[in-house]
Parts: structure tokens; sequence; C-alpha cells
């Protein structure tokens, strides 16, 4: 089980960048606490130090989406702000949304195509008469590379499968961060109201949350129509 999230401050002001930045240790604690593998697959840093714009997360293991789903929506936090000593406000948002991960294409061996070539370069005649260099292609993509390192052209067939899984390991990658990036319209979308965690105090202490949240709601908006940002 695979879940990915990405804890954004959306257009918020350097205050929310640090309560990102709390919210992701906080995170990763608490996945290290129930045994789950989290990668960081993604951060931006926010202008301050110590500060996250925002932060994409994978979390694999049992019950992980039971874990997502509990961070899942908007956190709150009640604080001081740590920038501005004589502002206001006191409430700030941020968000966390669910990505959905990829599809994983698992590489077929009758996918890699392999084409024995004459080595070129520096090694002598035998390197010139000898077919020992491999060119392996992945069908389905086009990638290609080549090994001319060793004589053997059984080593440069190896050589070259594992440079060819690398590479495309690097492109799967590099897909999953563009379609991060898609989501990043997530961060014009944090809803105040209803945090689904609240935090408070420099220390970051977590708070109950209250079921309903008729009485605070419209003080929240009528806090943030007044305050600027």
């Amino acid at each position: 089980m695979e879940k990915i999230i990405q804890i954004t401050a959306g257009r918020g002001p350097a205050e929310c960048t640090w309560v990102v930045a709390q919210v992701l240790k906080k995170v990763l604690d608490e996945a290290q606490d129930q045994s789950l593998e989290t990668v960081l697959l993604q951060r931006e840093v926010g202008q301050e130090n110590g500060t996250i714009e925002t932060a994409t997360i994978s979390v694999k293991g049992k019950n992980a989406d039971i874990f997502a789903n509990s961070w899942i929506g908007t956190i709150q936090w009640i604080g001081q702000s740590q920038f501005r000593k004589m502002h206001k406000r006191k409430n700030w948002f941020i968000g966390i949304f669910e990505i959905e991960p990829q599809k994983n294409t698992s590489i077929l061996e009758n996918d890699i195509h392999y084409q024995a070539m004459r080595s070129s370069g520096a090694g002598g005649q035998h390197v010139n008469k000898v077919s020992s260099a491999i060119r392996a292609t992945h069908i389905p993509t086009g990638i290609t590379v080549v090994s001319m390192d060793s004589r053997s052209q059984h080593q440069n067939k190896k050589l070259a499968t594992e440079r060819l899984l690398k590479k495309l390991e690097g492109e799967t990658l590099q897909q999953l961060k563009n379609h991060v990036g898609k989501q990043w319209e997530n961060q014009l979308n944090i809803q105040r109201g209803n945090p689904v965690r609240v935090f408070s105090g420099s220390d970051f202490k977590k708070n109950k949350v209250e079921k309903s949240y008729k009485g605070t709601r419209q003080q929240l908006k009528t806090n943030l129509r007044n305050e600027n940002n």
C-alpha cells in the first residue's frame, strides 16, 4: 500500500511555511512510530530559514491509507507569528492533499533489444575487430545506452542492462516530479475551518480537535477577512 501526500502552505505567508516545516516533522515522526516507510519526493524551501513552501511524501506499509487519511485536510496552528512579533493574527492554515501515484510500468526482458557493435577508441586492434560492445534499447520508450567497457560481450551486456535500468528509473522519477508539479493547484484550494488537526504554541503541541466547529467557524472567517497576510 502506497499513499502520496503533499503538504503545502498554498499562497500563505512565511508563517504558513514555518507550519509546513513543523507538520512535515510530525508526519515523518508519526509514520516512523507506526513502522511506515517514508520517502521525501519533493521539497521547496521557503524564503525564511527553516521554512518549507511545499513537501511531497510517499508513505508505504500496512495501513498507510489510514495514516494518510488522518492527515489529509486543513491543518491549523494557533500561535504568535515567528517573523512578525507585533502581528495580531493567531490562526494559520496549511493544507495536506493526496496525490494519485503514477502507475508503475514493469520492465520486461522482452522490452529490451540488444545489438552487438564494434568498440571504438583506445584498446588496440582487438576491440576494433571484435563486436564486443553492446547497445541496449528499451523498446517502449526508445531509451538507449551503450557499454563498451569490457572486451567481454557478456560483461558489456550486463553493464548495458544495469545502465538502462538506472536510466529508466531516473525517467520514472522525473515523471513523478512532473506529476507532482501538476498538483500545484492544490495550493489554491486550502479550506479554512474544519481542520483535521490543530497545533498551538512555539512547541507545536497537538490540540484536541472538536467534532463541531459551528461556534468557531464564523470567528475564523471574520479573523481571516479582517487580517492581512
